[in-house]
C-alpha cells in the first residue's frame, strides 16, 4: 500500500493538471485513471479530436470554394473518410502520450484503473487501497440524454460516437443547438451531409449574447444547417440501420417526424460521479448530482475535494484546468485562486465564436448602466485578404467608469481574439486602455481595439 500527498481521481485536464502541479509544488502525488489512456473526454473523445476533424473539414472548404479566387486552380479535393480519421487518431495519440511524458518528468504516478473512495484518506483500485492525506475528484461528466431517444453509438451517438461514425451520413440529425451539436454539424455539414438541428428553446447556444446567437444562426443557416426552434423531441426509432425522430413544436403541440441516417444527441453533460463511493462517504450533493463544495474545492468530507465537471459552473476543460491548479497551491499551503467572471468560452465552427464575462441580458437584468463598443470584421484589412468578413467584436464596459464588463466576438481567431480582453479584464482594464494600446496591422486583433474605440469617440475604419 503506497502512501500518497494527493490522490486524484481522473486523468483528463482538471485531474491532469491538479496533478503535475501537486508535484511541482513537492507534494508526493498519484493520478487515477480507468481509461486505456490519459487526457479524459477531452482529448479522447471531446475537444481535441472534435478540433482535428475541424481544421480538416475547414481546408476542405477552403478548397472547394476560396482556391479558385486565390489563383489556387485544380480539382477540389476528394474525401478519404478512414484516412480523415486516422489523422484525428494520430493528433489524440501524440496528445495523450504527451501526457504521460509530463507525469513521468513530474513524478506523478499513473494509478491505472477505476477509482474509489472507501473511506476518507483511502483510493481504491483494483484490489489495492493506497492511503492519501488529500483526495481530489476530478472525474469529469458524461453525455446526456432524453426519454425515449435510446443512444447504440452507431445510428443514434452522442458526441463519442459522432467522433467515429463508419460513414459519413447524408442526413444528420442533431438533438440540441448547443456547442457539442453546432461543432459537430459543422464538421458533417461541410463533409456534404444534411444538417438538421431540433432545439427546445427559441434561441441557439444558450446562456450567450442575443446579438450573437442571431448572428451565429444566420451564418450557419447560410452554411446549409437547417433548423427546428421551439420543438420538444419525444423519440427516437431505428429500423434497418436508419433512425426516425419524433417532436412536437412548443407553440402549437403539433407532432411531426424526420428521418436521418445519424442521430447526434448534443443535449449538454451530467456529472459523472457514479462507482466512487460518494454516498456511503457522506459526501453532499447539489439537487443537480453535482458534488457540493466550499471556497476552497473542499467537500464536507475533510481532506477530500473536488473540481471539474463534477462540480457547480460551466463544464469547460480550461476551468477545470484552473481549479486543478487552484486546489493544488491550497493543498501546498499557499493561496488558490480562480475567477469565475473571467472564464472564457469558444465554439470552434467557422467562424469561431468566443465570449466573456457579461451578456447584455445580464446587464441588463442587474439594472447596471452600461455601454457598448461594436466593429465589423467588414472593415478589418486582414479579414479581408482571407474571406472572413463576417462577424463582429463587441465590447461591452462600464457607462461611467468604462470598465470592461464582458465581451463577445464572431468571426476569424475569435477564440484566441478574446484573450486579449481576458487579461484585460483580469487587471481590471478600461475599454480606453485596450483603445490606446498599439496594435500591429494588419491583424484580426485590430477588431478589438476599434471596437474598444467605439466605447469612445468610435472606430477609425467604419
Amino acid at each position: 500500500m503506497a502512501t500518497y500527498d494527493v490522490i486524484i481521481i481522473g486523468g483528463g485536464p482538471g485531474g491532469y493538471v491538479c496533478a503535475i502541479r501537486c508535484a511541482q509544488l513537492g507534494l508526493k502525488t498519484a493520478c487515477v485513471e480507468g481509461r486505456g489512456a490519459l487526457g479524459g473526454t477531452c482529448l479522447n473523445v471531446g475537444c481535441i479530436p472534435s478540433k482535428a476533424l475541424l481544421h480538416a473539414t475547414h481546408q476542405l472548404h477552403e478548397a472547394e470554394h476560396n482556391f479558385a479566387k486565390m489563383g489556387l486552380k485544380g480539382k477540389a479535393p476528394s474525401v478519404d473518410w478512414k484516412q480523415m480519421l486516422a489523422f484525428k487518431d494520430e493528433v489524440i495519440e501524440s496528445n495523450t502520450k504527451g501526457i504521460e511524458f509530463l507525469f513521468k518528468k513530474n513524478k506523478v504516478d499513473w494509478l491505472q484503473g477505476w477509482g474509489t473512495i472507501p473511506e476518507a484518506g483511502k483510493v481504491k483500485v483494483g484490489d489495492e487501497v493506497h492511503e492519501a492525506k488529500n483526495i481530489i475528484i476530478a472525474t469529469g461528466s458524461a453525455p446526456a440524454s432524453l426519454p425515449g431517444v435510446e443512444v447504440d453509438e452507431k445510428t443514434v451517438v452522442t458526441s463519442t460516437g459522432a467522433l467515429e461514425l463508419a460513414k459519413t451520413p447524408k442526413k444528420m440529425v442533431i438533438i440540441g443547438a448547443g456547442v457539442i451539436g453546432l461543432e459537430l454539424g459543422s464538421v458533417y455539414s461541410r463533409l456534404g451531409a444534411e444538417v438538421t438541428v431540433i432545439e427546445f428553446l427559441d434561441f441557439i447556444t444558450p446562456g450567450m449574447d442575443g446579438e450573437v446567437q442571431k448572428s451565429f444562426q444566420r451564418i450557419l443557416k447560410k452554411q446549409g444547417m437547417e433548423f427546428i426552434m421551439g420543438a420538444a423531441v419525444q423519440k427516437t426509432e431505428i429500423a434497418r440501420g436508419k433512425a426516425k425522430v419524433t417532436y412536437k413544436l412548443r407553440k402549437d403541440d403539433s407532432e411531426h417526424e424526420i428521418d436521418a441516417d445519424t442521430v447526434l444527441v448534443a443535449t449538454g453533460r451530467k456529472p459523472y460521479t457514479e462507482g466512487l463511493g460518494l454516498e456511503a462517504l457522506g459526501v453532499e450533493m447539489t439537487p443537480r448530482g453535482q458534488v457540493k463544495i466550499g471556497a476552497d474545492w473542499q467537500t464536507n468530507v475533510k481532506g477530500v475535494y473536488a473540481i471539474g465537471d463534477v462540480v457547480p459552473g460551466p463544464m469547460l476543460a480550461h476551468k477545470a484546468e484552473d481549479e486543478g491548479m487552484a486546489v493544488a497551491e491550497q493543498i501546498a499551503g499557499k493561496h488558490g485562486h480562480v475567477n469565475y467572471g473571467v472564464i472564457p468560452g469558444v465554439i470552434y465552427t467557422s467562424p469561431e465564436v468566443a465570449n466573456v464575462g457579461k451578456t447584455e441580458e445580464q446587464l441588463k437584468e442587474e439594472g447596471r448602466a452600461y455601454k457598448v463598443g461594436k466593429f465589423p470584421f467588414m472593415g478589418n484589412g486582414r479579414a479581408k485578404a482571407t474571406f472572413s468578413t463576417e462577424g463582429f467584436v463587441k465590447i461591452l464596459a462600464d457607462k461611467d467608469t468604462d470598465r470592461i464588463l464582458g465581451a463577445h466576438i464572431i468571426g476569424p481567431a475569435a477564440g484566441e481574439l478574446i484573450h486579449e480582453i481576458c487579461v484585460a479584464m483580469e487587471f481590471g482594464a478600461a475599454a480606453e486602455d485596450l483603445a490606446l494600446t498599439c496594435h500591429a496591422h494588419p491583424t484580426y486583433s485590430e477588431a478589438v481595439r476599434e471596437a474598444a474605440l467605439a466605447c469612445g469617440d468610435g472606430p477609425i475604419h467604419v
